[in-house]
């Protein structure tokens, strides 16, 4: 009989090696290596739009010194995390996108100088070229230097063990929420509620560059939207609502960042859920499908629209019903999009139209005006989120500006919003008639508010019921 002990490889028994720690290694892995060429991951126009607004927000708040973060990955589990999606402001400001990244705004002269700190790439000779799995460029690839940064986006790029010793000659400066605790603790950083909303004020009117930006989003959303429809033989034949959903994903990532937000795929009575990302249900041919999807753009900037589609090509006729009464308050919201009128109204000429008619139906059993009432709002329980937000880099974008400058402040050209009135009548609703339960349908649009009125940017996509089913049945394969 074989002697176990004599088969073991060599050194089997003892700890084995931690690299870092070898000489040898590390004399190894510093020689032999090229200089492969590095593109610095910048979209066109980035940074000439972020030094602009630079310029803005060193206007809004006056001789305060400012600390934007990045941000980083946050961890999903273990030793395993979430993809990097840097912070908005961050990316607004600077046009980058480096995790652990800080912009440094340093009040002077009445304006501000800009320094970004960065970490730099862990390069052959340095120990963390494979010894480190966030920087070490032997697990991330080749990365550009913090040279080629500030080349790139015409700023003042400095290492981010740097960082410290700035912080520690500013007095007080103010905060984003994006900025590490411990940073802020450590040399008394002020996290800021008006310089967070100073950036969400700012943020409302897109500039150009954005708007640009939000269409390239948009068009490739519509896109989307077409592989999707491709896919609904598929999904019908067992495959289900989280094959559509990781169809469009594969879209959105292919064409740009990824999905802006957690793509909504809902048939049936997954539908009147409204945020259903669990997406683990059939798609069911006789049954409205809603489908909330947005591309986000390499810059970031996300669209955001819905449509509700047949997937047998043909809405019924109690369906096209509720499609039919979600489009007209869509069309009355949708009207009120134009400078000068209060952001609000077009909530208010939406809901007037779904109460309405749901009083027509006989659902309300109060008056249309009580049901409109602050203290009513029966029809509500239908349609009990908002139907609408500003849009650019979150999909709920400017969501740290407060009531007067938000939902109370006149409409301006560059505004980017979302108008999506809806009705959602649960499976497990008692209140509705059994017909009803488990329709539900949303219908959303971005449009930019311009000099004279407003454009549908993802007009691409028809609204009216006749336009849906045309639409699909044209898109859909046949066999």
């Amino acid at each position: 009989m074989t002697n176990p002990s004599s088969t073991r490889p060599p050194y089997a028994g003892t700890r084995a090696p931690r690299l870092v720690e070898s000489e040898a290694f590390n004399a190894h892995m510093a020689r032999g290596w090229g200089a492969p060429a590095v593109v610095v991951p910048m979209t066109p126009g980035a940074p000439a739009a972020a030094a602009e607004h630079r310029r803005r927000l060193s206007e809004r708040i006056g001789a305060s010194d400012v600390v934007v973060g990045a941000g980083r990955a946050s961890l999903r589990n273990g030793d395993v995390q979430y993809g990097f999606r840097a912070d908005s402001d961050f990316v607004w400001l600077t046009g980058a996108q480096a995790e652990d990244g800080v912009l440094v705004l340093r009040a002077s002269g009445g304006g501000h100088d800009a320094t970004l700190y960065l970490p730099p790439p862990a390069k052959p000779g340095d120990s963390a070229f494979f010894g480190n799995a966030a920087y070490g460029e032997l697990w991330v690839g080749p990365s550009p230097d913090l040279g080629d940064w500030a080349e790139a986006f015409g700023i003042a790029v400095e290492p981010l063990s740097a960082l410290d010793a700035v912080l520690d000659t500013l007095d007080g400066a103010l905060a984003s929420p994006s900025v590490d605790e411990e940073l802020v603790r450590r040399y008394g950083l002020k996290p800021s509620e008006d310089l967070a909303r100073a950036l969400s004020d700012l943020r409302m009117i897109k500039d150009d560059w954005e708007i640009a930006q939000l269409r390239e989003a948009v068009d490739h959303t519509v896109t989307g939207f077409e592989a999707v429809v491709a896919e609904l033989p598929r999904a019908i034949g067992g495959l289900g609502e989280r094959w559509l959903q990781g169809t469009f994903d594969r879209h959105a990532r292919t064409y740009g960042n990824g999905p802006g937000y957690t793509t909504i795929v809902g048939s049936g009575p997954h539908a009147p859920t409204l945020h259903w990302v669990r997406c683990d249900g059939p798609v069911l041919p006789d049954m409205p499908l809603l489908l909330d999807m947005g591309v986000e753009a390499n810059s970031l900037y996300t669209a955001d629209v819905t449509r509700t589609i047949p997937p047998s090509g043909s809405f019924s006729a109690l369906q096209r019903d509720v499609h039919d009464l979600v489009e007209k308050a869509h069309r009355a919201g949708m009207a009120q999009i134009r400078p000068g009128v209060e952001y609000l109204d077009f909530h208010f000429a939406s809901m007037e139209v779904i109460a309405q008619g749901l009083h027509d139906w006989g659902l309300l059993d109060v008056s249309v005006d009580e049901a409109l009432s602050p203290g009513g709002q029966q029809h509500r329980r239908w349609l009990v989120c908002g139907i609408g937000h500003h849009l650019g880099l979150d999909v709920h974008d400017c969501a740290h500006s407060d009531y007067p400058t938000y939902q109370a402040a006149p409409l301006e050209p560059g505004v980017v919003m979302t108008v999506e009135p809806g009705l959602y009548f649960h499976a497990h609703d008692e209140t509705v008639p059994p017909e009803l339960r488990g329709i539900g349908v949303r219908l959303e649009d971005d449009l930019l508010v311009t000099a004279d009125g407003a454009e549908v940017l993802s007009d691409a996509l028809p609204i009216d019921a006749a336009g849906i089913e045309r639409w699909t049945q044209e898109r859909m394969p046949h066999a």
